[in-house]
This record gives C-alpha cells, structure tokens and sequence, in this order.
C-alpha cells in the first residue's frame, strides 16, 4: 500500500421498499432473523433513496459517519455487523488512477468515512433505515471489492435493519426468512424486476413525517412477546399468504394483489393492537384513506387501488394503471386539499405528471373537485396529509460515476 495521503470514494444511490407481505417479528434479535418471509415493492429511487459516499484513506484514523450532513456514533451493533462483514469480504483492490494498491489485509487497518443522505423524511415510517443500510452495505462493498453478489450482500445489510436486505434489489422482492441458526440463508431475492408491472402507480400520503413515538424495533419485541395473533399469523397465515403473492404478481392479478396486500397491512396492524401495551401507528387520517380506497373499489366492482401501511400513518397506494392513479388524485385532493396558500408543487412531488393526468394545474382547481360519486357527502379535511409523492416500481441500487454527486470531498474524505 502507497503511503502517500491518497482518498478512494465510491458513491451509490439506493431505493427504499415498502412490505405488501410484512415482516414483524424476530427469532433472534442481534442477527436480525425474522419469523416469517416478507415480500415488498422497491420504490423508484428517483422520489425515494438514499445516498451514499463511503471513502478510505490512510489519513482517516478512525471510522466515522455522517447521516443528512450531522455526524453520528457508529458505535452501534448494527452498523458495527456491517462493517464487520463486509471488512472480512474485503479483496485486493488496484486503482490505476491514483495509483493505489491496497491490499486485502490492509483492509483490517484501514479506516473508512461515510456520508449518507436519504431524499426523504429519516424514521417517518418511510423505511430510510432500510434503504440507508443496503446503500452502506452495497457501497462498502464495491468500495472493498467484494465478490459476494446482491443476495449474499442482502444477507449482511438484513444485520443492520431487517427490511434493508429487500433494498438490494429493484421490482418485487422476497426476503427468505431461513432455518440456519447463523442466518446464513435468511436473504433477499428478486421475484421480478421493475419492468414486469409497470403499469402500476404508487401514490404516498405522507401523513406525518415526525419520527415514531415506538420504533420499529421495541414494537416488534413487545408484539413476539405478547401477541397471540402474532404466533398465529407467522405459522398459520404469512406462509399461505406468500405462496398467493407470489402467484398474484407473477401473473399480474392485481384483484388477488389487491385482496392481499390490504388483508395483510390490516392484520399487521391488528397484531399492533394485540401487542400488550397496544402499539399505535396509525391515526384518524390513515383511517380515512383507507375509507376513501375501500369505498371506491366496492362501488367500482373490481380493484382500482391497493393499500398498505408500515409502522407509522402514512399510506402506499398502489393504483393499477395511470388512468386509475389519476382518477384516484383527484379523490386524494378531494378529501385533503391543500391549504389556500399552499404551494402545489410542494404539496404533489415525484412523478408530476399523474397531477396533469387528472386535470389539476393550480389550487384553483383543487376547489373545484366535486366530491367523489362513491360519497357524495364527503367530507374534506384540511391539514390531514403534509404532502403527496408520486412513484412507480423502481429498480435496484445502482453506483454513480458523476464525482459531483459524492458527499465527501475527494482531497480531504470530510462532508463537502
């Protein structure tokens, strides 16, 4: 290894996902081991992703992060099992350019500085702890040339946050829960990939983008401890409900899709309510949404949209064409319009022209809507969702070559 003061970066972007089958529950609680299998949507990382910047230098004398430009400890088990993991897949890595060698085992000697920045609110129940950690994971080991494909990476991200090991791939994805003890075979694998389904359209109503009053992580704990329904639903009904799953996208049944994907965001919810003290992640606007979707798909006879909910309020509606997403725009804006004053720009991002599709430039014609013929006593509630962002499948992570979308500077490995 050349002693000179030389920085090697990698930067990666990587999409979060979002469960239609979930994952609640763990076997073991430090390998991350779940107790059934999950399968979920990755989001187009144009609207939601995470980006990452890892760099090693000699220079650097100890290991350090910074998550959306504040430093954080990486003191942690989690993000200590990552690195751990990845460093003992390090290989010898050769760059010409800056006329480096390093070693494999210099890796054990060498200290790295991560920079990582997710486009969306951090703990919100947007899942950017799962596309954070996949992104570190997946950015180390390109960064350490690491042989191990995405599956083998998956299993090693799963150690940071379970749903990251999900993130490494792009379209639906199912994570296999394993039997090995040492987790081993618990990882993720592509069931199909972005381009299978792309008629479907995500809308995501961002009721609250405050962090959880219970995270992910002790609520899981208290539901293994407490919850029959739990014990129940990971026996009894996860694996009925995956084999279905499977079979409903591989043919594109969005009825079947439609039909499982709420049953299932319900029941998780339920086994939250189950759970002694009961955990509440949703609140009166996720339960207006949720009457709004209900109320369309009985009077339209088949399926238009699809809905789901991770641990917090915000909403996923899967809508299955454009024309059913735009239809379903102009129902969303009906029930929470924006305020007078708002700006439409902010309140409606992501894919903008879902908004053109259903006929709406400007608040004006946000007034204008006449309530839905499914309710046509409808109430609107102002205030109810912060905003509204508009996605599709995605595909998997993916490294930027750009040096100007790097996070770190290139001659000193500090934020720029």
């Amino acid at each position: 290894m050349a002693a000179e003061n030389w920085v090697r970066m990698v930067t990666a972007q990587t999409p979060t996902n979002i469960a239609v089958i979930k994952y609640w529950g763990k076997r073991d609680d430090n390998l991350i081991l779940p107790v059934n299998d999950s399968i979920s949507v990755t989001l187009d990382p144009a609207h939601l992703c995470t980006t990452t910047t890892v760099a090693v230098s000699p220079s650097f004398d100890q290991d350090r992060m910074w998550l959306n430009g504040k430093e954080v400890s990486l003191s942690g088990a989690r993000y200590q099992n990552c690195l751990r993991e990845i460093r003992a897949r390090a290989c010898d890595v050769e760059d010409e350019e800056k006329g480096v060698k390093i070693a494999k085992k210099d890796w054990e000697n060498l200290h790295v500085h991560i920079a990582s920045y997710n486009n969306f609110p951090t703990a919100a129940g947007l899942a950017s702890s799962a596309a954070g950690f996949a992104c570190l994971v997946f950015s180390l080991a390109k960064l350490m040339n690491a042989k191990e494909d995405n599956s083998d990476l998956s299993a090693i991200a799963r150690q940071g946050s379970g749903s990251a090991c999900r993130s490494l791939f792009g379209g639906f994805v199912k994570w296999i829960m394993g039997e090995a003890k040492d987790g081993h075979d618990s990882l993720a694998v592509q069931l199909e990939d972005e381009k299978h389904w792309d008629e479907l359209v995500i809308i995501i109503a961002v009721v609250s983008s405050r962090q959880k009053e219970t995270s992910s992580t002790s609520g899981m704990r208290e539901s293994v401890d407490t919850s029959l329904l739990l014990q129940h639903r990971a026996k009894e009904i996860v694996p009925k409900r995956i084999v279905r799953m499977e079979e409903a996208l591989k043919t594109k049944d969005f009825g079947s899709f439609t039909e499982l994907t709420c049953a299932d965001s319900n029941q998780f919810h339920a086994v939250c309510l189950d759970t002694s003290p009961p955990i509440f992640y949703m609140n009166d606007t996720s339960h207006r949404l949720i009457s709004c979707v209900e109320k369309w798909n009985r009077s339209e006879g088949t399926p238009q949209v699809a809905y789901t909910f991770d641990a917090g309020p915000n909403a996923v509606l899967i809508a299955r064409n454009r024309k059913a997403a735009a239809q379903l725009m102009q129902k969303l804006l009906f029930y929470f319009p924006p305020n007078s004053d708002a700006d439409l720009n902010n309140y409606v991002i992501g894919d903008k022209s879902i908004l053109k599709d259903a006929g709406i430039e400007g608040i004006k014609d946000i007034e204008a809507l006449p309530p839905p013929q499914e309710n046509k006593d409808a109430l609107r509630y102002k205030d109810g969702v912060s905003y509204f962002i508009c996605t599709r499948p995605g595909r998997g992570p993916v490294l930027l070559s750009d040096e100007t979308q790097a996070l770190l500077d290139p001659q000193t490995g500090l934020p720029k």
